[in-house]
Order: structure tokens, then sequence, then C-alpha cells
């Protein structure tokens, strides 16, 4: 499963801005991140198109995306009819922190943007490129443990009950 993500802009102290994707394999933890100038529909399905090739064909794609226009267009709809094994779903208007990848977006503002010194949308694209690397070389997959019952599940010995699978 991805998660995406691509409205939030990055400021470089007034050198320029960029938009963010991230995707985040939540088998794997590892993220799958591009930026751009802006967030275009044409940005949208090159960044679509590389998860795609980054997942073994004819398997299930769903993406979890929060609602600019962007990703609404005629031309991703398209996108999505000859990948039919790839699905968007959106957030609803204020509930991005469902999305599994914001905490990926909250981390890097925490470990990189809070602490870096950035010279240019040049500098801020590498050094996410190259965090993003190094943060995929110890990525680990998304586990979630919920400590009440929820009606229908039952609890292990621990007293938590592992749903992993019910935000995947």
């Amino acid at each position: 499963m991805a998660r995406s993500r691509g409205a939030t802009r990055l400021s470089t102290s007034g050198t320029g801005r960029l938009s963010p994707n991230a995707a985040l394999n939540t088998d794997t933890g590892e993220v799958i991140g591009k930026t751009a100038e802006r967030l275009t529909s044409a940005e949208s399905i090159a960044f679509l198109s590389t998860v795609v090739a980054s997942r073994p064909a004819g398997r299930e794609i769903h993406i979890i995306a929060d609602n600019p226009s962007a990703h609404k267009t005629k031309q991703v709809a398209a996108f999505l009819e000859a990948h039919p094994s790839v699905q968007i779903h959106f957030t609803p208007t204020y509930s991005s922190w469902l999305n599994q990848v914001e905490l990926w977006f909250s981390k890097i503002a925490r470990d990189l943007l809070a602490r870096g010194i950035l010279t240019s949308t040049t500098d801020l694209a590498r050094k996410i490129r190259r965090y993003t690397d190094r943060y995929n070389r110890v990525a680990k997959p998304v586990r979630r443990t919920y400590f009440a019952t929820p009606r229908g599940a039952s609890r292990d010995t621990s007293g938590s009950v592992d749903t992993a699978n019910w935000f995947s």
C-alpha cells in the first residue's frame, strides 16, 4: 500500500518553494519521495508512475491522498483507468493526520528542515533525497497497536490488539 501526500510547500527563506510528494509502503516502511516546483496534474501522474513502477505488476496499490485539485484531474482519472490496480482514497478535509505518511513528513521536518541550513530549492531537494535514502536503509513496516477492544476483535495475552491491517 502506498500513501501519498503532495500539497505542502516547503520554503527556503525566500529563495523558492518545493512541493513534496511521498508514498509510504506500509509493508516495508520504505518511502518513495519526489519534489517538484509546483504540484500539478503532470507531476501527480509522474509520481503515480514512479509508485506503480516500484511494485510488482498486477499487485493492487491503494494510495491514500490529501485533496488538492491536482489529484482529481481528467489526466489523473485517465491514468487510473489505464492502471486498474491503482486506487486513490482521499482523506477528508482537515484529516491529514489519518494518513501514515504524515508521520514521515513530521519526522523529516524535525530532523532535516528545523535543523538544516538551506541555500536554495536545489539544495533542499538534494537534502530531501539524501534523507529519504538514509531513512529507507533502516525502514521498518508500519504496525499499530490499539489497546481498547473494538467490537468483534479478540485480545491477545498482552492485552493489545494488532490493527496493522485495519489501517493499511
